[in-house]
């Protein structure tokens, strides 16, 4: 791929990123994608062989940027396994709420199924890191670690779409998601 191919490209992502978190999923389509990156309407075809392609693209950096949050996040929350996990979980919980256009993007089944760029080799070390803090922090008469991992993250991901639909709030009278995620983190590994 030459420079010049590789710049479009870039221009390509960078506008469906901006597109995606500024205005939602919604708005995403190709014409205004190619308009935003200053290229004719028919460029993304030429560099992107499909339409998933190109939204595996742009959800391929919503997942780096997240990867990129929950490390710093996981980092800064001291040696404990408890409070490294309640970090990742309020990073996961955050990212969802600040980044809705985005969120959405990344967990959607066509993409994550296409095989596109490889998408969900892109997702699993976010999982990986969880399984792991998992593992260290969960009781011995625990199920498995990756079993007790991906029950903890359907309840997260749960908590962060029902909360974006106003669920939650409705049924709960939660003001926040702090209680939430706390009982999350309790159901799934005991009291702390």
């Amino acid at each position: 791929m030459s420079e010049q191919e590789a710049s479009v490209r870039s221009r390509l992502v960078a506008a469906g990123v901006d597109l995606v978190l500024h205005e939602g999923l919604s708005a995403v389509s190709l014409r205004e994608i190619a308009r935003r990156a200053g290229v004719s309407h028919g460029a993304p075809r030429r560099y992107f062989p499909t339409h998933l392609d190109l939204l595996s693209a742009i959800a391929r950096e919503g997942y780096a940027d997240l990867a990129a949050r929950v490390t710093t996040t996981v980092r800064d929350a001291g040696p404990a396994p408890r409070d490294r996990l309640a970090a990742l979980a309020r990073g996961y919980l955050d990212y969802a709420a600040a980044h809705r256009g985005m969120f959405e993007l990344m967990f959607r089944h066509d993409l994550l199924n296409s095989g596109r760029l490889g998408l969900r080799d892109t997702s699993l070390p976010l999982f990986t890191l969880l399984v792991d803090l998992v593992a260290q922090a969960r009781r011995p008469t625990d199920a498995a670690a990756p079993v007790l991992a991906g029950a903890l993250w359907a309840n997260l991901h749960g908590i962060a779409q029902l909360w974006a639909w106003g669920s939650l709030q409705l049924a709960t009278d939660a003001t926040d998601d702090e209680a939430l995620l706390r009982a999350a983190l309790d159901a799934h590994l005991g009291p702390a």
